[in-house]
């Protein structure tokens, strides 16, 4: 198993590195100019020029990539163009807020999308497996923005029973520690700003996890089906055990492999979804910090952030994989 680890920590290295070639050139193929955002379109050529020199952009391209990944090895992901922040303190402050997020729509999938499928797999070619099929096709048709919006007009403009935007009601004061808002709100005994806290994550949760929703229901739904039918079932069952000790001790614990892979896969489609989602909800998260980022043609920002989230990426296919060897003890990792 060490071995394992190991060869994938060495296999990620390349991967890293090729993406921060791509990223490197696909930044700079953007049009615009970062010092126009950041002087306006009326600055003069001359004060356009000193700037791009202090930034370092009037060097050749290579050059700029060199000193970047010069950087990264150091441990330094670079100063924020517009702000003059360091990009770490910054990526620091808002990453807990696409955690908090990414989690909690996490939670709304697994806590659905299992139930669901394990639901249709109990009912199969029913009138109960088309609804759940039609609820799942549903998730994955609606785009995540036209959901999110979707659900500000209906719960937000129309019924008035949950927040629209942010993370927080701007009016309550709350020791900021975590920055995760739900922890800080409990850090600090306060119960009515741990309600809004939640209540101000529900709508983004269910946006965000819509898709993962569908898709985790959908591959629960096939994994539980094709289990069913196997021998070893069919043997549990003639031998009298309740159907409780059959679903939970034999189906659902060999299913559990192609929905553990799913689930491992959907937390990096959270995180790259969270950048829609909290754009459409103002959510003070990395996603809406990347999105300015393209906008202001912040490059540090954009290639910085993008790698990080490449490599919980590849961390948590990591996890995963190790997590196959607890839940099926015949596999081993050489």
């Amino acid at each position: 198993m060490l071995k394992y680890i190991v060869r994938r920590v060495l296999q990620a290295i390349p991967v890293l590195f090729g993406l921060s070639i791509v990223l490197f050139a696909f930044v700079h193929l953007l049009p615009g100019d970062p010092t126009r955002a950041i002087l306006g379109q009326h600055a003069t050529p001359e004060l356009v020029a000193r700037l791009r020199e202090s930034l370092g952009l009037d060097k050749p391209l290579w050059e700029q990539y060199v000193l970047y990944i010069g950087q990264l090895l150091r441990g330094d992901l670079g100063v924020s163009i517009v702000t003059g922040a360091a990009v770490s303190s910054e990526f620091v402050a808002r990453f807990p807020g696409t955690v908090e997020l990414t989690i909690a729509a996490l939670i709304f999938a697994v806590g659905f999308g299992i139930p669901l499928g394990r639901f249709a797999a109990r009912h199969p070619q029913g009138v109960r497996d088309a609804s759940v099929t039609v609820i799942s096709l549903l998730g994955i048709s609606i785009p995540v923005f036209v959901l999110g919006l979707s659900l500000q007009w209906i719960f937000g403009a129309q019924m008035k029973i949950l927040p629209t935007s942010g993370r927080i009601d701007p009016r309550l004061n709350l020791d900021i520690r975590t920055n995760f808002m739900l922890v800080d709100s409990l850090l600090a005994g306060r119960a009515n700003v741990f309600v809004d806290a939640l209540r101000h994550l529900v709508l983004p949760a269910i946006a965000l996890g819509s898709i993962p929703l569908a898709i985790i229901t959908r591959i629960t739904r096939a994994s539980v089906l094709d289990v069913a039918n196997e021998d070893y079932v069919r043997t549990a069952r003639a031998k009298g055990l309740t159907e409780r000790r059959v679903d939970g001790r034999h189906i659902m614990r060999n299913a559990w492999l192609p929905v553990t892979t799913v689930i491992g896969l959907q937390v990096g489609s959270l995180l790259a979804g969270a950048v829609i989602t909290e754009t459409v909800f103002g959510w003070n998260g990395v996603g809406k910090w990347v999105v300015e980022a393209i906008q202001d043609r912040d490059y540090f920002v954009v290639q910085s952030s993008i790698l990080i989230f490449a490599l919980i990426f590849l961390v948590v296919n990591l996890v995963v994989d190790i997590g196959y060897a607890y839940l099926n003890p015949r596999i081993r990792y050489g």
